[in-house]
């Protein structure tokens, strides 16, 4: 029994982290590269939601607005959700004719959300982070994919040019194991959502975003419950910061496991590979599994322990697990970052793990997440 315990503990996190990848990696040159031309003009509207950010969103709603990208009709909507700084007043200072701003009362951010896309005019929905950064051609390459009828979203490519001194190293380094998965998915047609830092849908597929769930996931989502593609486009780039500070992580990953598995109940439907095919199991493997992946390590641990007398192989396996935590602790306890960059990444693992185990026991609990606080997970 403890054998057992050990392999599937072993094997179901090494397959959702390394294995998926390797596979699609393997099956990719099966499928035929899609080439997509120059953005065609459409009617966009870019929607932010807002919640206290003040020193960012000036800078952000430029760097909108002075895209190269030629649109029909460009609309931006800045959506504040009971902002108590001055975001309302650094937004307003914006004078653009293209720029509306809503001054909402607190509500969430899924309300907030819905309540921009209700005063939105365009045909292709922008949804972007307040707190990130466009380069001057993002939206024409976001947008480019769109000439294909079969693709209802398009997701970019978010990067964090330069890590800080703490775990932001891994927030980087996880951008780029990211953007692995996500061209693999790409290239075999089964790409499973956007990151809520830049993702373009057809306003036709939207559907009302209900609390509590990924925002993120859930709009993007909308593409394929309609039988559309979802397209990642990595040259459309958008430049944001890591979170050094273990607890903003560990909150972070915490509120992201819990909407995240409440964002696949809403979607359940997705997850059946009779109706939904490839994309059914891709989601499984990167969304479910990778999520319910990390409280398997407690299990695996101890039924370690218990095989120590078993074979050498064991004792090989539980000294690794045991030095691969010792050196996540010790990068934890590091607060003046002396030790080797390793220790920084171990310590990353350590705390987004942790965040998802106790993600996992909450979401069992029915604690869910309705209002959002962006300046505490930064």
């Amino acid at each position: 029994m403890a054998e057992f315990l050990f392999w599937l503990c072993l094997l179901l996190p090494v397959y959702a982290y390394l294995g998926y990848p390797l596979l699609l990696t393997v099956l990719s040159p099966l499928f035929a590269p899609r080439h997509h031309g120059n953005a065609e003009p459409l009617n966009v509207s870019v929607i932010i939601a807002a919640h206290n950010e003040a020193r960012h969103i000036e800078a952000k709603l430029r760097s909108v607005l002075a895209q190269d990208y030629q649109a029909l009709t460009l609309q931006v909507i800045l959506a504040s959700d009971g902002s108590t700084d001055d975001t309302v007043a650094c937004a307003q200072r914006v004078n653009d004719p293209r720029l509306r701003v809503l001054d909402l009362p607190r509500q969430g951010k899924a309300a907030t959300l819905n309540s921009a896309v209700a005063h939105s005019a365009g045909d292709i929905l922008v949804f972007t982070d307040a707190d990130n950064q466009w380069s001057h051609d993002t939206l024409g390459h976001l947008l480019a994919a769109l000439s294909d009828p079969d693709v209802g979203a398009c997701a970019g490519h978010m990067i964090i040019p330069n890590p800080g001194k703490g775990l932001s190293l891994g927030d980087s380094l996880y951008r780029h194991y990211e953007g692995w998965l996500r061209r693999v998915e790409n290239r075999t047609g089964c790409m499973v959502s956007a990151d809520g830092a830049l993702l373009a849908l057809r306003r036709a597929l939207f559907q009302p975003i209900p609390a509590e769930v990924n925002d993120d996931f859930f709009v993007s989502t909308c593409a394929p419950v309609a039988f559309k593609r979802i397209i990642y486009v990595p040259e459309a780039v958008v430049l944001d910061q890591g979170v050094d500070e273990a607890d903003k992580q560990f909150r972070r990953r915490q509120r992201v496991t819990v909407g995240g598995l409440q964002s696949l109940a809403q979607r359940r439907e997705l997850l059946n590979p009779l109706t939904h095919g490839l994309y059914a199991l891709a989601l499984i493997s990167h969304k479910l599994i990778r999520r319910l992946a990390p409280i398997l390590l407690l299990p695996l641990l101890l039924s370690n322990f218990w095989l120590w007398d078993e074979h050498p192989f064991y004792r090989l396996t539980l000294i690794t697990q045991l030095l691969g935590y010792s050196v996540a602790v010790a990068g934890l306890l590091d607060v003046h970052h002396r030790l080797p960059r390793p220790f920084r990444l171990a310590a990353f693992v350590l705390v987004t793990l942790a965040g998802m185990s106790l993600g996992v026991w909450q979401f069992l609990r029915g604690q869910r997440y309705r209002q959002w606080n962006p300046g505490q997970n930064r």
